[in-house]
């Protein structure tokens, strides 16, 4: 259901409320006072419902249970009251009180401890609601703005929905009208990745209005909502990377996964490369394969701008990704193809 959709819904809601009102007119008050009665509840209605949506299924179980259990506790001391010798003015206030009382620290400490619940073990009554959260990948703005999880998307790799939060949205926003120009082409081309996204058949796009407004950092924000729908957090970026697991937050880099599915090359393979530029060693050309990986070329200073085929040495796994080291055969520079 779209935000629009939700947006009639309360307020037909609200206005059926005061129609209501307007025409029982309770407790004989006025036409005004009925009305300002029914907007009121109204009110409050949908504000219930707005807070009851964004808590998680195993706290609103937490919160019943334990505001069930804390109404009978009341009942059950209120049934002991009217047995002793208390007036019953005084009885019926002390009985009230302690339902109040009860029931809301029933219901407040049963929905702190609600996450404590396994939702697996009640016979897999709400397995499908726990999986499709499971399952849920939630964007942040940097792998958005490199546009690699548009065209992963697209080959149907990735399943559950892709969750994309509004203040995720405000940002990109905020880049593409940057004044500096870097900025506000960055911020352009991930408003047209999203775009493109939520045209693709293959996966679903949706957008959440949660928003935590006691958290300033974008990044807090993401590990909080990666909490309240128990999902995975798809990023490229380093620092929110490394806090996500301190936060034990499961995490998808796009640059893991790149490097992860680099081809495997073995010493004493041949490929084929293009020299690009010179190598900072003596006599040493470097390449680079179609994925980025570099390839640092003996005796290949001299063919720079041409396609040779060499022999691989040795390959290097760095913390910035793979490098192979290869050597070229002099003797094989007379059959080069001149570019």
């Amino acid at each position: 259901m779209t935000r629009w959709e939700i947006a009639t819904l309360r307020t037909l809601f609200v206005f059926s409320i005061i129609a209501a009102a307007y025409f029982f007119q309770p407790f004989h008050w006025s036409l005004l006072q009925s009305v300002l009665l029914g907007a009121a509840l109204g009110i409050a209605f949908v504000f219930l419902e707005m807070r009851l949506r964004k808590a998680s299924l195993k706290r609103l179980i937490g919160a019943v249970v334990g505001g069930t259990l804390g109404i009978l506790c009341a009942l059950v001391i209120s049934h002991l009251l009217s047995l002793t010798a208390i007036e019953k003015i005084s009885a019926s206030y002390v009985q009230l009180t302690l339902l109040l009382l009860l029931g809301y620290i029933g219901l407040v400490v049963g929905a702190s401890k609600g996450d404590l619940l396994n939702l697996a073990a009640m016979g897999g009554l709400f397995t499908a609601e726990r999986q499709g959260r499971k399952s849920s990948k939630i964007l942040d703005t940097s792998v958005i703005i490199d546009g690699r999880i548009a065209d992963v998307c697209e080959t149907g790799f990735v399943e559950g929905a892709l969750i994309l939060p509004q203040f995720v949205i405000r940002e990109l926003q905020q880049v593409a009208d940057s004044s500096d120009p870097l900025k506000r082409n960055r911020g352009r081309r991930g408003l047209d990745i999203l775009q493109r996204m939520q045209k693709m058949t293959t996966i679903q796009v949706q957008i959440v209005e949660e928003d935590f407004p006691q958290i300033r950092e974008v990044d807090m924000k993401l590990i909080e909502l990666a909490r309240e729908y128990d999902g995975k957090i798809v990023t490229n970026d380093f620092n929110l990377n490394k806090v996500a697991q301190l936060q034990r937050v499961p995490v998808l880099n796009i640059n893991e996964l790149a490097n992860a599915i680099k081809p495997v090359v073995l010493p004493g393979e041949t490929m084929r490369v293009f020299i690009l530029k010179e190598g900072k060693e003596f006599n040493q050309g470097v390449a680079y394969l179609d994925d980025g990986t570099m390839v640092v070329v003996d005796n290949a200073k001299k063919m720079i701008s041409k396609t040779i085929d060499i022999a691989v040495t040795s390959v290097l796994q760095t913390t910035a990704g793979k490098m192979i080291f290869g050597k070229y055969d002099e003797r094989q520079r007379a059959e080069v193809v001149q570019q």
